[in-house]
């Protein structure tokens, strides 16, 4: 008779990791007039949508928000991303696709991050008791403190902000490295041709990163 088979709690360590690992995704994406018109939207759906398709086939329990920004904010579910189009209206109101994907984040579980994916600087906010965004550009001061509330706000709350910057201009790299620095996100420098494998793999590092401190715990 093989002698018994022993098994101790580590045994099923790297299993149970995986199991319990959660991730919360929201993805902003910019469907503002200036995305079609510099080129920049076909490669930004295209990448929200196979990042809804790899969360969807490789880690089933994890979480995609998708929240459109232009003039206005919208909740899209993911599975209508293949119809989602761009907004022929200027304005990229960062606040509000801030304060949408952290009300989404604020009914999920897990490590909580917002993707934005994004070419222009905050040109639109809402002020408390407005029906109607204000819109200016160059962008003023009162959008961009309206912006970072919500920066501060999603911060306290644990939600990290990463942001892809297609064709960055200078004000808004300045913008982009402040949020950063508040938030302690990562800001990415790309173009449309390499969108696609910044934001894949920044993912999976993110999620290889979150099963290695679950293991180190």
């Amino acid at each position: 008779m093989p002698p018994p088979v022993r098994l101790q709690p580590e045994d099923f360590e790297v299993e149970e990791t995986e199991t319990l690992t959660r991730a919360s995704t929201v993805l902003m994406l910019d469907v503002s007039l200036s995305m079609p018109m510099r080129d920049n939207f076909l490669a930004a759906k295209k990448v929200a949508m196979a990042l809804h398709a790899l969360i969807s086939s490789q880690f089933p329990r994890g979480y995609l928000g998708v929240v459109t920004f232009s003039k206005v904010a919208r909740e899209l579910k993911p599975e209508h991303l293949p119809e989602v189009s761009w907004d022929f209206d200027y304005g990229t109101n960062m606040q509000h696709g801030l304060l949408l994907s952290r009300r989404l984040l604020a009914r999920q579980s897990g490590t909580k991050q917002i993707i934005m994916i994004t070419d222009g600087e905050p040109t639109a906010h809402f002020e408390p008791g407005m029906d109607e965004p204000f819109f200016s550009y160059p962008p003023i001061r009162e959008t961009v403190d309206a912006t970072f509330r919500e920066v501060n706000r999603c911060t306290r709350e644990g939600i990290t902000i990463n942001t892809f910057m297609l064709d960055a201009t200078g004000y808004l790299t300045a913008f982009i490295e402040k949020l950063t620095q508040v938030n302690r996100g990562r800001a990415f420098f790309t173009t449309p041709e390499t969108l696609g494998d910044y934001v894949l793999v920044d993912f999976l590092q993110h999620r290889r990163a979150m099963s290695k401190g679950r293991r180190s715990a």
